[in-house]
């Protein structure tokens, strides 16, 4: 038996390997197993979370009936950032083992006639605020990928993907404006880590009106920001920190010598004797519970925004030890969560796992 084109045999060898050693080198077996994910949800249509106006008794439709070519991984968003990391793996490693089955996986999500429905929905009335802000977010850095990857087959999907691509984009350049306030949550609706995805890719795209429109709404929301309460992170179930988010994406527009003195005073908790007890690791106690499994998404999204952060800073800031040090703690806590025992965290959790080893939020 084989799962677009990936043997059940690799795949369950990839589960089974030790995650442990995800915490060191990343390589192609690594990046296999994250893979072996992906490809064993994309295409995989139950159990699945829609989030869906109906407008009559025409749109009671199965999944991939109504959103074709993201209709896995249990909801949309995940199916997208799953086929992000397909590409972002096969982009990496094109002669690894799971790289033919990607590439066919995405030639079949991506094709013309599926996006075509996928843009149908999107646009369609009483759908303004679908997978807004954090599906959009990683449509575009599905999209950003593509088009970074020199690769006929890539060049194909990107002209393919590119209708939902715009429609993405022109649904959030109307929405922006309007929005008057950030959100705060650790959740899928937060703008940080939203704005920090969107404004990676319209730099890639060299869209600069929405960089600049992104750059107003930083500028407007967060640079006043002070004392960020970390003390009351985390909640019970979330997979992105506020605060770190905040001071990721900030990073992202302010000089080295601008971005410490602001975040001297957005989190003056931060110490400068190396210690890491500022920042615990988030605890999970069920990891078969969907929304308590989030936790685990935290401690690798933390990683990742740690590792922001430290970037952002001058390379002489005393912050900088304490700051990668603790995004250690949770590269290897969060990473060896990702084994895929659990369908609850698997569709989902190898995505952030690969946006962290891979440096996707870094400049590169």
């Amino acid at each position: 038996m084989r799962i677009r084109g990936l043997s059940i045999c690799l795949l369950m060898t990839c589960l089974a390997a030790n995650a442990a050693d995800l915490a060191g080198e990343f390589d192609s077996r690594s990046a296999s197993r994250f893979a072996g994910l992906a490809l064993e949800c994309v295409h995989r249509e139950y159990p699945n979370k829609i989030s869906h106006v109906l407008s009559g008794d025409a749109d009671v439709k199965a999944p991939r009936e109504l959103t074709p070519s993201f209709y896995g991984c249990f909801d949309w968003h995940s199916a997208v950032h799953g086929h992000w990391l397909l590409v972002r793996l096969a982009r990496s490693y094109p002669e690894a083992d799971f790289a033919v089955s990607a590439r066919e996986a995405l030639a079949e999500s991506l094709g013309a006639d599926r996006v075509a429905v996928e843009v149908d929905y999107m646009t369609a009335e009483g759908r303004g605020s679908f997978e807004r802000p954090y599906g959009l977010a990683w449509l575009l850095q599905l999209a950003a990928e593509l088009r970074q990857w020199d690769d006929p087959l890539a060049a194909q999907m990107a002209a393919s993907l590119a209708p939902l691509e715009k429609a993405t984009r022109d649904t959030l350049a109307v929405w922006l404006p309007k929005l008057a306030y950030a959100i705060r949550v650790g959740e899928h609706s937060q703008t940080a880590f939203a704005f920090g995805l969107i404004l990676d890719w319209a730099r890639i795209a060299g869209d600069r009106e929405m960089e600049r429109i992104l750059e107003t709404k930083i500028r407007e929301f967060y640079l006043p920001d002070r004392n960020c309460p970390l003390s009351y992170e985390p909640s019970g179930q979330d997979f992105l920190s506020p605060c770190l988010a905040e001071a990721d994406l900030v990073r992202r527009i302010l000089s080295p010598k601008e971005y410490a003195d602001w975040l001297s005073g957005f989190l003056p908790v931060i110490p400068v004797d190396g210690s890491v007890d500022w920042l615990p690791i988030g605890r999970v106690t069920d990891r078969s519970d969907g929304k308590l499994a989030h936790l685990d998404g935290l401690n690798i999204s933390r990683a990742w925004m740690l590792e922001g952060m430290a970037g952002g800073l001058p390379v002489d800031d005393l912050r900088r030890a304490a700051i990668v040090s603790t995004a250690g703690i949770h590269r290897t806590s969060g990473l060896s969560s990702v084994t895929g025992e659990h369908y609850e965290g698997g569709h989902w959790l190898g995505s952030f796992a690969t946006y962290l080893v891979t440096g996707r939020g870094l400049a590169e």
